[in-house]
């Protein structure tokens, strides 16, 4: 089995109009919501063994304020950076580990969440895909090569007005 963490990037902050979109960073909620999905992820189980993550500031700050244990094999890559569904299935197709957390930008990560799935989660949330969301999917594939559209089935949906901050 294989098993599929995507998140889309923590709330960013817009008020540096200098900046090109590729170098905002988060803002105050996003600084917030980071850790409190790191404590969702590991309170039930879903830490990975594995972190492919768009070059942008905010996805990476995204990853750091989820404080995952040390040692997860981690690739930090522009090929995710405003990366389209199918971008980030090859990807993803190409990851080693067991579980993988996919972390990126919409439209392509709400796209492939939708996607990736045979059934959507019950969650009113989870079409939009709003910053922090987080889809859980397991797959019944002992390659990530075998995995493609319509074949995961969702293990939990979270956003981050769904936890305790």
């Amino acid at each position: 089995m294989k098993r599929l963490i995507l998140m889309r990037h923590a709330k960013s902050d817009w008020s540096g109009e200098a900046l090109i979109d590729h170098d905002r960073t988060l803002n105050d909620r996003g600084r917030a919501n980071a850790p409190a999905l790191g404590n969702w992820l590991r309170d039930q189980a879903f830490v990975p063994d594995e972190v492919l993550c768009s070059s942008a500031v905010r996805t990476q700050e995204t990853l750091a304020g989820l404080n995952l244990p040390g040692g997860i094999k981690t690739t930090i890559t522009r090929k995710l950076y405003l990366a389209s569904l199918d971008q980030i299935l090859s990807l993803l197709q190409r990851a080693t580990g067991n579980s993988v957390l996919v972390l990126g930008h919409n439209p392509g990560v709400g796209m492939c969440a939708d996607e990736i799935l045979a059934t959507a989660p019950d969650h009113p949330q989870f079409i939009g895909f709003p910053t922090g969301a987080t889809l859980v999917a397991d797959f019944d594939q002992d390659m990530w090569s075998l995995v493609g559209w319509g074949k995961g089935h969702p293990a939990a949906f979270v956003v981050p007005r769904d936890l305790s901050l």
